[in-house]
């Protein structure tokens, strides 16, 4: 285990923090979690971003951060600041891309947490330093870091499979392949190096983001984040079903308004007249 540099740092605190408040504000929760209908039709791209640093639990944030901390330490010292913070930032991004492509249909569909970031943080490391043994905060007990790879893989596998939660299982895939990619780009040797383990792991993440983006009926099921009326409507049809709605809301308000006074209106009403205004 290698000593945190200073951007493992303060991407700790930063996910500490926010996922806090959002535990504490479910408004705050609401408005910077990934939510397909939010970045495709409201073009709130900002949630490709702040939805990796919230998370549904406490459990879920510590699993993350543990992750993070276990294969952090290495990849920042041999890389620098920039090239570990632009593997991050890269898979994260990505791998929420790749959740908005394969559910750009369901409307409804969100997700939160930090998974596809630090699995392209540990899928970097496993490129760069396959034969590397990690352990727990002095647990004595040791495994190699491609090990630990292969079961988070499974474990998101498992997420899609069973979309209980809103966790972005997808992106943990998409993060994972990234964030090979980027480390590859930036050590070339490690391909030449590395190769073998680099093909064991990057074939099976490839062969199935190839199933669940073209045959993604076949893994999904409805849950709770996301609800089946919305999953045969274009982004088109779901941009003028909304926009219809909103117009509705604004009539009974400005009805509203001439019947009785702007004083009529509630504060909640008002809040909801202003952000339509907007």
């Amino acid at each position: 285990m290698r000593e945190l540099g200073i951007a493992s740092i303060i991407l700790i605190i930063a996910n500490v923090a926010i996922s806090y408040r959002g535990f504490k504000n479910r408004t705050f929760f609401e408005s910077y979690k990934f939510e397909v209908d939010k970045i495709l039709i409201q073009k709130d791209y900002i949630r490709l971003v702040s939805s990796g640093f919230l998370h549904t639990s406490w459990r879920h944030l510590i699993f993350n951060l543990i992750s993070l901390y276990a294969f952090s330490g290495m990849l920042e010292m041999q890389l620098g600041i920039w090239s570990y913070l632009l593997i991050y930032f890269v898979s994260l991004i990505g791998g929420d891309l790749l959740a908005l492509f394969i559910h750009r249909n369901h409307g409804d569909y969100s997700a939160v947490g930090a998974s596809g970031a630090v699995c392209g943080i540990i899928f970097a490391s496993i490129a760069l330093f396959p034969g590397l043994d990690i352990g727990f905060f002095g647990i004595p007990l040791a495994i190699p870091n491609w090990i630990f790879g292969v079961l988070y893989v499974i474990y998101s596998i498992y997420g899609i499979t069973s979309a209980k939660d809103n966790i972005g299982h997808e992106a943990h895939l998409g993060g994972a392949l990234i964030g090979m990619l980027v480390a590859i780009t930036i050590r070339p040797e490690a391909l030449v190096n590395n190769y073998i383990i680099i093909t064991m792991i990057a074939i099976p993440i490839i062969l199935f983001i190839y199933i669940i983006v073209r045959k993604p009926h076949i893994l999904f099921i409805n849950n709770l984040y996301f609800k089946s009326k919305s999953h045969n409507l274009t982004i088109d049809q779901r941009y003028n079903e909304t926009k219809v709605f909103k117009q509705k809301e604004i009539d009974k308000l400005l009805d509203k308004i001439s019947r009785k006074g702007i004083g009529s209106l509630s504060k909640k009403e008002k809040e909801k007249l202003d952000n339509y205004s907007k």
